[in-house]
């Protein structure tokens, strides 16, 4: 019976839209213009520890069109989720939260911002899909490069797992 308490646990608990903000300073002349929105996309995730064995992981986009120099609407939404992660080794509980927990969750996020950006009177954005794991390792490398050493898991906000 013991053994069976040791067994690995991931289970998502919720999925939810933590927050999401639209803005269209130039509507409705940005209407009119004939040119294409130019889109730049920018991307951050985030992690936090809830309560034992239970974390809070967060994908945030953020999209901005403009057109020449004016912008044509701006819309960030934060995708969060809950999940419960419980023995699993130290050594893979960071990749975990900072690679899979985002996979799951950037979906729902990617419904959102299209629904947002549809609602608000402009074509769809379709997102393209995000290698978490390039992304992760991209931040692991820039927080080595910024630490001189700590003990803990480095959460992929860039705070430190307590326990």
């Amino acid at each position: 019976m013991a053994e069976q308490n040791q067994q690995p646990v991931f289970q998502i608990q919720r999925v939810y839209l933590k927050d999401v903000s639209l803005e269209q300073p130039n509507s409705p002349a940005i209407f009119l213009e004939q040119e294409p929105p130019a889109m730049e996309v920018a991307v951050d995730v985030g992690a936090e520890v809830l309560a034992d064995g239970i974390y809070e992981s967060t994908v945030t986009i953020t999209v901005t069109a403009k057109v020449g120099d004016k912008v044509a609407f701006l819309v960030e939404g934060k995708q969060a989720g809950i999940f419960e992660v419980r023995n699993i080794p130290e050594d893979q509980l960071d990749p975990l939260l900072g690679i899979g927990c985002p996979n799951i969750i950037y979906p729902y996020l990617r419904a959102n911002i299209a629904d947002m950006v549809t609602r608000a009177g402009f074509p769809p954005v379709h997102l393209s899909e995000i290698n978490f794991e390039v992304f992760y390792e991209q931040r692991r490398a820039a927080l080595a490069q910024q630490q001189t050493g700590g003990a803990g898991i480095i959460m992929p906000d860039g705070s430190q797992a307590q326990h």
